[in-house]
């Protein structure tokens, strides 16, 4: 008989499909607590995938991409497990927040342990009961509270693994990102599970599009690495990868008008916007430029602006108006307006 996968004391044989109530420190109301992790394991052998969300309580486009995931009629073919976490920080989560209750940030505190703080406990929890069993990983994010995020993929290219899954998910922007020590990113590829980080959006929103582009990533990914059958449709043209980023931050305190849309080529130079006091005197109106050629892939979704603050983060590239035509390209055909195909799921409006 097949060896079961053993999480939170419980046994999951090749077959079956379970959700596992992995336990956690309680609430303060003496309240019991638990990470509900969802597993389902093919009858055949394969790669073992955990795809994560809400890692930051407050991002919750990657918990509708893994309901409609874990629904997917692909998954009747699935060799190998996946195991599905869709509410890591289930603290940030309940309150609606990016931290935990006390202000840590978890993806600063893997791989943690068993008797740090609260954040690094939970590191520890799901390093032990889901990490170390995983072949590869997918971490689900969206941008901070009042910013959005174009559709990318965060990823070390250095590791060759790594590099497959980042070009297989088929989002129109790849980033080279080093690893940040605490990151769930670097405590999985220091226990050797390569692993990309998908971000889309903004935080306590759902955008249908980035939604969709999730979904269909995660199931790309799969496919690459051989839990799903390789897609009949014909290959999708590779992401364009950007070997950096940039921040474009307030000259000065006020109001914020931008001029320059997501997903905008930029070349170095060009106006991206004016911060300026609320009193309409022109003396106290300041231009914003591009300090890099490039793409939007994030910017602010707030006016009202301090100085320093971030506005735009541009990733660099050499020819910005070819990866901008992809990008257009790629937000039509995610588009519910012109998806003529009957969806599984219903678009959220």
């Amino acid at each position: 008989m097949a060896e079961p996968l053993l999480i939170a004391g419980e046994e999951i044989y090749p077959g079956q499909n379970r959700i596992v109530e992995v336990p956690l420190p309680d609430l303060y109301m003496h309240t019991s607590l638990s990470m509900p992790i969802h597993v389902i394991r093919g009858r055949q052998k394969g790669p073992v995938l955990f795809v994560s969300a809400a890692v930051h309580g407050d991002e919750i486009n990657g918990v509708e991409i893994i309901r409609r995931v874990v629904k997917s009629k692909s998954l009747k073919a699935l060799k190998g497990t996946l195991i599905a976490i869709p509410v890591v920080n289930v603290y940030g989560f309940l309150n609606q927040s990016r931290y935990l209750p006390d202000r840590r940030d978890l993806n600063r505190c893997f791989p943690g342990s068993v008797e740090g703080s609260l954040a690094a406990r939970l590191g520890h929890q799901f390093m032990r009961e889901v990490v170390s069993h995983c072949t590869h990983g997918i971490d689900l994010h969206t941008a901070a509270i009042h910013r959005d995020n174009l559709p990318q993929i965060r990823a070390d290219l250095t590791n060759p693994d790594v590099e497959m899954m980042a070009r297989a998910f088929n989002a129109p922007v790849v980033v080279n990102s080093s690893l940040i020590e605490g990151s769930l990113r670097y405590a999985a590829q220091q226990s050797e599970v390569p692993i990309i980080v998908y971000e889309a959006g903004e935080a306590l929103r759902f955008n249908e599009m980035s939604i969709r582009a999730g979904v269909k990533g995660v199931l790309a990914v799969m496919r690459e690495i051989g839990m799903l059958a390789a897609s009949r449709r014909r290959k999708k043209k590779d992401p364009f990868v950007a070997s950096s980023s940039v921040w474009v931050r307030a000259p000065q305190s006020g109001i914020f008008r931008m001029i320059v849309p997501m997903g905008a080529s930029v070349n170095k130079g060009d106006l991206l916007g004016m911060v300026a006091a609320p009193y309409g005197k022109e003396q106290s109106e300041t231009e914003v430029f591009a300090s890099s050629s490039g793409i939007v892939i994030g910017r602010t979704n707030i006016p009202l602006v301090n100085e320093g603050e971030a506005l735009f983060h541009i990733a660099r590239f050499n020819k910005p108006d070819e990866v901008a035509d992809s990008v257009l390209a790629f937000h039509s055909d995610l588009d519910p307006a012109t998806d003529t195909a009957v969806p599984e799921e219903m678009p959220i409006i």
